[in-house]
């Protein structure tokens, strides 16, 4: 076994993350990180040594040789890497929460030894397959379909845009169950497909050109399987509530793959901002530059308070299929601040921050898409808002402020905003209107969770200034909604419409 490997599960959590801290801070010192990143995918002997850190045993429970499944441990490790690598952070949360999480509390026990002795012995990897080419979030239009015939189900389809596709080992595949007439059911089902048995392997059709997570390869996938029927997940209702449960876990474990990008960002802009002399001083005691780097402590902060709730909430002993307003809300929330971090750091790097070899120029391209996949952010704000609007009529409440006063995920933190939100919302509001009400929830949302954080013991003067920066951006938000003017776009420009005609 290389020399990196760790024997587990027996060492301290600590012990366990600080090791894997330094040896993959070593293994992307000694391989060159930057080098790595500009090429697609990794090389295997990098695969074999990073995998030798078992990173993926804190997903695997104890009775199977793993760390179990704790919450805070996997978001340790999603952290500690994307501090070093977001793409290689994204691959270990793909793994984590969209395979091997489902697998343990739904999976069915005759398989379940089998497919975790490989993740911790083999470097075996898996993903999710939801995503179709003509229906995009619209999961539940999914056209891929299952049929049981002789024992096994017979799962066929098209697939596309699936991190670790054509890489990973196992694969977590939805489609809908049709009848003898053909037609497809409602509800969803979920299948383990094991691409090195017969009849189970996934075809790629297509590798996509991802403009950035070059580590990660995406692609089409065409679906023609057949799995026994212990391959099914058992659901403990539907299969759709089911996949509201591993989507909303995953979002609330975004932070997670946020906690140590935001940080980095944070840590390079600090110290080159520190060490870059302009004139008679260095930049960090222009003004400007002061407000960009207390932005970037209170992405920091914000994201702290998202990884210590979501350790209380999100473990696969809750069912967070009815918490689409907190998930959705981290989830957007962060990828947010990942991507206006990486705008930020470039921005204060100046010229060398606009290369891909530059962690910054790369961090843009590599948290773009989180805004993105899992749900589109526009979508996740949208539903953040109809679902506090559906409540507020349910309540029989149109003020803003006294609806969030009384809303466990958000009373502690609309005290601190009472005189912002004391308005009402008596009827229909407009998409657009509806996206900024969402990211307004999700900043007051986040900012309960902080305030939970700070009684704990985290740091006061962080927690304040967070406060204050999240007021900052209410009252903006606020002021947008406010006045938001019913423009449309044209269906045609039409004439006059050529500046060169009245120069």
């Amino acid at each position: 076994m290389n020399a990196l490997a760790l024997d587990l599960p027996t060492d301290s959590y600590t012990e366990f993350l600080n090791r894997f801290k330094t040896s993959l801070s070593s293994l992307f010192q000694k391989e060159n990180i930057d080098e790595l990143s500009l090429s697609r995918g990794l090389p295997p002997n990098v695969w074999k040594e990073i995998f030798n850190l078992k990173p993926l045993s804190v997903a695997i429970p104890k009775e199977f040789g793993g760390r179990g499944v704790k919450v805070k441990e996997c978001l340790g490790i999603l952290s500690a890497a994307s501090y070093e690598s977001l793409p290689l952070s994204l691959t270990f949360g793909i793994n984590i929460a969209l395979f091997l999480e489902p697998l343990a509390k739904y999976g069915n026990n005759i398989i379940k030894g089998d497919i975790f002795k490989h993740f911790l012995d083999y470097g075996a990897m898996g993903g999710l397959m939801i995503t179709e080419p003509e229906y995009g979030s619209d999961a539940l239009s999914m056209r891929t379909q299952n049929q049981l015939i002789d024992n096994e189900y017979h799962v066929k389809g098209t697939k596309h845009w699936q991190g670790l596709t054509g890489l990973a080992n196992y694969w977590l595949i939805t489609s809908r169950n049709a009848n003898a007439e053909g037609n497809l059911g409602r509800d969803v089902d979920f299948f383990i497909a094991n691409t090195h048995k017969p009849n189970q392997n996934i075809e790629v059709l297509e590798y996509y050109d991802n403009a950035g997570l070059y580590m990660i390869p995406y692609g089409l996938n065409k679906v023609d399987i057949k799995v026994p029927e212990e391959n099914k997940l058992i659901p403990e209702s539907t299969g759709l509530k089911l996949m509201l449960d591993v989507l909303h876990r995953s979002r609330f474990q975004f932070p997670g793959m946020g906690m140590g990008f935001l940080k980095r960002m944070m840590d390079e802009a600090t110290t080159h901002c520190k060490e870059r002399i302009v004139g008679a001083s260095n930049l960090f005691s222009l003004d400007q530059v002061q407000f960009q780097l207390a932005k970037m402590q209170s992405f920091f902060t914000l994201c702290s308070a998202m990884c210590a709730k979501s350790c209380k909430v999100s473990g696969i002993d809750h069912d967070v299929s009815g918490s689409g307003v907190h998930a959705n809300s981290m989830k957007a929330l962060v990828t947010d601040m990942m991507q206006e971090s990486a705008q930020m750091l470039v921005q204060l790097s100046g010229g060398k921050g606009y290369r891909l070899s530059h962690i910054g120029g790369r961090g843009i391209m590599d948290s773009r898409p989180f805004q993105i996949f899992e749900g589109s952010n526009e979508m996740l704000y949208t539903q953040i808002s109809e679902g506090i609007l559906k409540d507020m009529k349910k309540k029989k409440t149109e003020n803003f402020g006294e609806y969030l006063s009384i809303n466990e995920l958000t009373s502690n933190a609309v005290k601190l905003y009472k005189k912002e939100f004391d308005f009402t919302i008596g009827g229909p509001i407009s998409q657009r209107k509806m996206i900024d009400l969402g990211k307004v929830v999700a900043r007051v949302v986040t900012v309960n969770d902080l305030l939970e954080l700070n009684n704990e013991g985290f740091s006061q003067q962080l927690t304040d200034n967070s406060i204050e920066m999240v007021r900052q951006e209410i009252v903006m938000l606020l002021a947008s909604l406010q006045h938001h003017k019913d423009i449309s776009a044209l269906c045609d420009i039409g004439d006059n419409t050529d500046w060169m005609a009245f120069a």
